[in-house]
């Protein structure tokens, strides 16, 4: 950033325009030498960040979900999409399905697609959501309407492994918070704990509810944001280590895990603090993110799969707070 804009800035008490050194990150010492992120833009959790347009209301809210994979593809999101907008679903897209189905509830409109060409015409939409995208997602003209249409006060929601997606693209990793996704341990259950009340995604959840995830190690560990929720560590349920086994039928994968002894060190974890939900403004927009969504039995209805009310309220609440039905980041 130019010093004449640092200044300027400092000037309109902007504090969250650059991310400050990360000394005594709530991540713990494995963030306090990863240097100082800049990522160029106004972010954080000042309102001042928010380019607050003149825009038309609109009758009807729509969505686009984003499910576009160029790396793994996890099993929630059922096989890939055809081109265009709104292709054939099958049975597996349970991602898809689950989210039409939470549109569906809130008379709004949700397109869904994988297709690069439809990514530059966002202006439509009230919100984009990337769910479980994975590695480098968009192309260069998807990058630039993604980044002029949270310019122009647009409304983000991550989701999941949009957290393992486009690696190499900064602004995009300020967009999740600063954040991305390093590794994960067990897939296993554990206690969601809200620590933000005030928000519109929290203030309909209870104080703790059980979930099952992947429970995704952060580096870097999110910096200027509100934090809504975390995953209380002490309550992960031991689960025996799964063994690998190719699908029946499915397409070959390789097995994780390392191919050979490990000779670096493996992430310790985020202890006492390690957040699940959060929100922010970032360059003119509004961004919701949660690094929670693994598991097909997310969007069920019947009860079958614990912490699947909370965390389609918790989602539902976001979509409202980036479209401005709710209060943002409050």
């Amino acid at each position: 950033m130019k010093p004449m804009m640092i200044a300027l800035a400092s000037a309109l008490g902007l504090a969250a325009t650059a991310a400050p050194a990360q000394t005594g990150n709530l991540g713990g010492a494995i963030n306090d030498n990863l240097g100082r992120p800049d990522y160029g833009v106004c972010r954080g959790i000042d309102a001042r960040c928010f380019h607050d347009w003149n825009r038309p209301k609109v009758s009807q809210h729509h969505i686009l979900l984003f499910t576009r994979t160029a790396g793994p593809r996890h099993a929630n999101l059922g096989p890939p999409l055809g081109a265009g907008l709104n292709p054939p679903l099958a049975e597996a897209n349970a991602v898809h399905k689950g989210m039409l189905a939470l549109a569906a509830k809130n008379s709004w409109i949700l397109d869904y697609t994988e297709d690069l060409n439809v990514m530059t015409r966002l202006d439509g939409y009230s919100a984009v959501v990337f769910f479980s995208t994975s590695r480098d997602a968009l192309d260069d003209d998807g990058k630039t309407a993604l980044r002029q249409y949270m310019r122009a006060g647009g409304g983000f929601v991550g989701a999941h492994n949009a957290f393992g997606t486009m690696y190499n693209w900064p602004w995009y990793e300020g967009l999740l918070g600063g954040a991305n996704y390093y590794d994960h341990g067990l897939h296993r259950a554990g206690d969601v704990v809200v620590v933000d009340r005030n928000d519109t995604s929290t203030r309909h959840l209870p104080a703790r509810f059980a979930f099952k995830d992947e429970w995704y190690n952060l580096v870097p560990f999110p910096t200027n944001v509100r934090f809504l929720a975390t995953v209380d560590e002490k309550s992960w349920r031991q689960v025996p280590v799964e063994t690998f086994s190719p699908p029946p039928g499915g397409l070959p994968r390789r097995p994780p895990g390392p191919t050979m002894p490990r000779a670096t060190g493996s992430h310790p974890g985020h202890g006492v603090f390690h957040p699940v939900a959060w929100c922010q403004y970032y360059d003119g927009g509004k961004a919701w993110l949660t690094t929670l969504g693994h598991d097909a039995g997310d969007f069920t209805q019947d009860g079958s799969f614990s912490g699947a009310a909370e965390f389609q309220r918790l989602l539902e609440g976001g979509l409202k707070s980036v479209m401005g039905i709710e209060p943002f980041c409050m």
